[in-house]
């Protein structure tokens, strides 16, 4: 079996150099953790607001329903209430307007909730926006000791890195 031999001759061991790798790598985790994070929590705001745009549609349809039937509650009492039929109508009129009055506010109820819902998730996913955000910039200010050699960007990656991390952690709280 052949050995396979490699030479590092020309590059000097750099421990500076591996502890930032280590240091983009673990950057990278965690990057990856909050955008995965983010998208998710933005697909759950969309979802939200769906189901809250759905239930105020049902709220309008009720609303609908509601009016109709006092439409048609003023064209008997035009047409002439003193007959049988009219005030059975008028006397069902009366028991569906209230069924639709409570459905109405079930709903408006329950909308108004989806709707807070939603926008609760669009803070969230702003948080692991911003937190995402900053660990891109801690990534990219860490890569940037490779080229210069300077320990300056690897420390102002760390602090960006844990900003980023804080940030996207707050959107767990909001």
């Amino acid at each position: 079996m052949a050995e396979l031999e490699i030479h590092h001759e020309g590059h000097p061991h750099d421990p500076a150099g591996q502890r930032v790798g280590v240091l983009a790598a673990v950057l990278a985790v965690c990057l990856s953790v909050v955008t995965i994070a983010s998208h998710r929590m933005h697909t759950e705001a969309i979802l939200k607001k769906s189901e809250a745009n759905d239930t105020w549609q049902y709220y309008q349809a009720s609303r609908l329903k509601f009016h109709n039937l006092e439409l048609g509650e003023r064209l008997i009492s035009v047409l002439g209430a003193d007959k049988a039929p009219a005030r059975e109508s008028l006397a069902q009129i009366g028991k569906d307007k209230q069924k639709y009055m409570a459905q109405a506010k079930d709903l408006q109820d329950k909308a108004r909730r989806q709707t807070e819902e939603s926008e609760g998730a669009e803070r969230r996913a702003l948080r692991y926006d911003l937190g995402e955000g900053l660990l891109e910039v801690a990534l990219v200010l860490s890569s940037l000791y490779f080229i210069a050699r300077k320990m300056l960007f690897p420390v102002a990656g760390l602090i960006a890195g844990i900003a980023g991390v804080i940030v996207a952690a707050a959107g767990l709280w909001v």
